[in-house]
């Protein structure tokens, strides 16, 4: 039964028994912040359980897609290594809330394995807890199945209720024991029934688990019946496949064999039980369905493990010899396979090639070099990798760490990982020592208990009179008043100021009274609910809480951060048009003088992308639609079609703006009426700010007016240089480009034929020791690239040789060496770099044939070279 065939068939079954067939959940939790990764079949219906989520079924039934790769469940290290770990797989569950119980899972789980899947009933063994009479009972007396193949299972982890057959959610909540169904793949295999010493053989495989949430569990252990007992089940898919497919092995599935029949085709592997292939297998499914569900690779959280595992398979790749890129391509094949199932999978798989592709031509730039350096650290590091060594390949090269300590498990040996931490916590304290800043807008806990929250007035007014200074706040602590030069935060009853938020940047403008002026240079959230206006106060009397004020904010600068504000509503929608809906707002910030928009997009936008861009929101300016603002509660705003923003906290009731049928979000800042109150959005620059992170900044108003005025100045002045018209300055340019190109081409035809002609004079002057031919020389006017050819070149005429050339400049000398031939059986290229540059104050390396290095141009050096034949003749 092909893999497609055993998910359709366990929900039809299921199905039949009045259960409600559930789409897969994502690999990322909705509503579990504890968890890095769905890792379980139960953690979509995990609020259901505890009771805080109520379901309009009360009987489901799934095949949810899981990942165990980060965080405490990580089975990372093990794929490739054993017949069953995977990273992704999938989970079939059937699932009762408060409906049915043991005795209905239990036979349903019977029926379902005997009579549809058609397994052997002579080869299916149970689990119980062992003091679950109830349950041995339906298996014996109800099932059928023989007292000596149920065993029961006592609290093996040592503590009461702590067992293999006993299940809780946490230390305290719903728990219950469990019932465990295993194949028995026969004597052929190793390994004993569950509960023996031996059962950790492969001969008993478990397949299902019944789990029976029947108890509630206090804080002191003790047990209460829960008041409507639930039922969670799981079923490996994969493990199901191989039973019925008659294979020992997952990877051995239809699913996999297919996979690895790509990979090895990719790879030009004809061992298809390479472990290499099983890896790239097993991973292009998880890294496949993490990027369908929003993931793109990062250097944190879940973008970090998503990183690791393709860096995995590229390694692996790479020990299978491929040099370029090739993990990609294994994305059609898994759309084949899996498609169907998960037409999500189909709908995006351009944008999971090209976020694989781009990680994937990122990390095969480093790969080779940072291989390299391993190569040189576990030669001279005995067993134990250093963990500074590990930090310098993760730091240098984008090695995760356990990637590091795969490589190195290959070959036997091990990574000090203690030392590996110190040296990444060293690299938090000095990011964290750089990163410090004094927390703006601090609010002194007893001045927040005595006061009300302000109420903002700025939607519908840019001044008030008689606002009251309900407190001063200097230095971080409560004074009772501000004297002439003083800076502080004024917090007002009520004021037009609105308070930098959401990306925007808090208003500016006056506080003026008749005892002087509070210049309001920022204006600031003070305890959530609180505004506190930052600038000077200037006048004859100091201001004092208790004062009226009138509140005036800076009309034009207010004007130019909602033009921007409301533009970037517009990019938004627009970049979703444009590149996908995955973009989503990863911060902004929106000044007077510009827009800021970070978004998530694994690639750098091409210039006909930004065009676009730049065009759909241009063309919704022109269309002058209404910026409407809509107040209603969170859900009726969702439901009304609102996208909530990145970072931002909503309550009950929400804000929403929307404009035209372009774009509709929630967001609390200020807006234009129409949007043609932007006048024009222009893209002053794209560029990346973190892994998956692209961010844009534009302009618009008088600022992309006057950017477009500078950039016709800055035209004017580059024709007048190249003494053309604005028309033709990109032909005199491109002449001028190929005029330099053409120069430098023949400088280095020159320079060529100067290291020919150096390379003969030096072959002729070869030293002889003990048959092999040794050149040092000090070459001029060569760079590094014309002495390596020079290198090579004479390895090719000498045969068995050593050769050492340095070239000079600026006060610095760059070393290259070759050993070819027989001599490689006695002097290694790195450790000649390495002798010579030791002398000049300089160091060296690279592989045992070619290596380079550099050092001081000191006076000793031709006297050095004229030596290294003697040293080699003592090697």
């Amino acid at each position: 039964m092909k893999t497609s065939d055993i998910r359709s068939a366990f929900l039809d079954y299921f199905r039949s028994k009045g259960h409600t067939i559930v789409p897969s959940s994502s690999l990322v939790p909705a509503s579990d912040p504890t968890l890095l990764f769905t890792n379980s079949g139960m953690v979509p219906f995990k609020n259901v359980f505890l009771g805080s989520e109520k379901l309009p079924y009360v009987r489901a039934a799934d095949v949810q897609r899981c990942l165990r790769a980060g965080g405490k469940h990580n089975d990372l290290d093990a794929v490739g290594y054993t017949a069953r770990h995977h990273t992704f797989f999938e989970m079939l569950g059937n699932w009762s809330f408060g409906d049915y119980f043991k005795r209905e899972a239990i036979v349903w789980a019977w029926e379902l394995l005997t009579e549809v899947f058609r397994l052997p009933a002579d080869k299916l063994w149970v689990t119980v807890y062992h003091t679950d009479d109830e349950a041995f009972d339906i298996w014996n007396r109800q099932v059928g199945v023989p007292a000596e193949r149920i065993v029961r299972i006592g609290d093996n982890k040592g503590a009461p209720y702590a067992s293999d057959n006993f299940w809780q959610m946490a230390d305290t909540g719903p728990c219950g024991p469990c019932t465990e169904i295993f194949y028995d793949h026969g004597p052929g295999v190793a390994g004993g029934p569950p509960g023996s010493p031996d059962e950790d053989g492969d001969r008993y495989i478990e397949i299902w688990n019944l789990v029976f949430m029947q108890f509630d569990r206090a804080p002191d252990g003790t047990l209460s019946p829960l008041p409507a007992p639930c039922v969670d089940t799981g079923m490996g898919l994969e493990r199901l496949a191989a039973v019925l497919q008659h294979v020992h092995s997952n990877y051995e599935i239809d699913l996999f064999a297919h996979l690895i029949r790509v990979a090895g085709e990719l790879t030009g592997t004809k061992d298809l039980a390479n472990k290499s292939l099983r890896v790239i297998a097993d991973h292009i499914r998880a890294c496949a369905f993490l990027i369908v569900d929003g993931v793109l690779p990062s250097n944190e959280g879940r973008g970090y493990v998503l990183r690791r595992i393709i860096r995995r398979a590229l390694r692996h790749g790479w020990m299978l010899g491929v040099r370029g890129d090739f993990f990609w391509k294994m994305v059609p094949p898994l759309v084949e396979e899996m498609g169907q199932a998960y037409p999500e999978l189909p709908a995006k798989q351009a944008f999971v090639e090209d976020a694989l592709r781009t990680e994937e031509q990122r990390f095969g730039e480093t790969l080779e070099h940072g291989m390299r350096l391993f190569d040189e650290v576990a030669a001279k590091s005995g067993r134990i990798i250093p963990g500074a060594d590990a930090f310098r390949l993760y730091d240098t090269y984008g090695f995760p760490v356990d990637l590091t300590a795969d490589i190195a498990r290959e070959r036997g040996l091990e990574v000090d990982m203690a030392g590996f931490e110190q040296a990444m916590n060293e690299q938090r304290e000095r990011a964290r020592a750089a990163g410090k800043f004094e927390a703006k807008g601090q609010m002194p806990a007893e001045l927040a208990s005595q006061l009300k929250p302000t109420v903002f007035l700025g939607y519908e007014a840019l001044q008030a009179q008689g606002s009251k200074v309900l407190g001063i706040v200097r230095g971080g602590r409560q004074v009772e008043q501000l004297a002439e030069g003083e800076d502080g935060l004024v917090i007002l009853d009520r004021t037009p100021f609105y308070a930098e938020s959401g990306g925007q940047v808090g208003d500016a403008g006056t506080l003026s009274s008749p005892a002087g002026r509070f210049e309001v240079g920022d204006t600031l959230k003070m305890g959530g609910v609180f505004f506190g206006h930052a600038g000077r106060w200037h006048g004859a009397q100091p201001l004092r809480s208790g004062d009226l004020v009138e509140a005036a904010v800076d009309a034009s600068r207010r004007q130019a951060i909602v033009l921007n504000h409301s533009a970037t509503h517009l990019l938004h929608a627009a970049l979703r048009q444009v590149l996908g809906t995955h973009v989503t707002q990863k911060g902004s910030l929106v000044a007077p003088e510009r827009l800021r928009f970070d978004f998530s997009h694994h690639k750098p936008m091409s210039h006909d992308e930004l065009a676009r861009v730049e065009a759909l929101v241009n063309a919704e300016v022109r269309r002058n639609a209404a910026a409407e603002v809509h107040n209603m509660g969170y859900d009726d705003a969702i439901e009304f079609g609102a996208m909530a923003l990145f970072g931002e906290k909503y309550g009950d009731e929400v804000r929403v703006l929307k404009m035209g049928d372009f774009s509709t979000e929630l967001c609390g800042g200020t807006h234009v009426g129409r949007t043609g109150d932007i006048g024009l959005f222009k893209i002053v620059g794209e560029a990346g700010v973190a892994s998956g992170v692209r961010r844009i900044e534009a302009v618009t108003g008088a600022g992309a007016l006057a950017w477009v005025a500078d950039e016709e100045r800055r035209l004017a002045e580059f024709s007048q240089l190249l003494s053309s018209s604005g028309d033709d300055a990109v032909d005199k340019l491109r002449q001028l480009f190929d005029r330099q190109k053409r120069l430098e081409r023949e400088l280095e035809s020159l320079r060529s034929k100067a290291a020919g002609s150096a390379t003969a004079d030096l072959a002729g002057a070869a030293k002889d020791v003990d048959g092999i031919k040794v050149v040092a020389a000090r070459l001029e006017g060569l760079d590094a690239k014309s002495l390596r050819d020079s290198v090579d070149q004479l390895k090719q005429q000498l045969g068995d040789c050593v050769i050492l050339l340095a070239g000079a400049a600026d006060g610095r000398v760059s070393l290259i060496a070759g050993v070819h031939g027989k001599a490689l059986g006695r002097i290694k290229a790195g450790g000649v770099v390495a002798h010579v540059a030791a002398q000049i104050d300089g160091k060296g390396g690279g592989r045992p044939d070619m290596a380079q290095g550099g050092g001081a141009d000191t006076p000793n050096l031709p006297a050095i070279l004229a030596a290294l034949p003697e040293w080699i003749a003592t090697q």
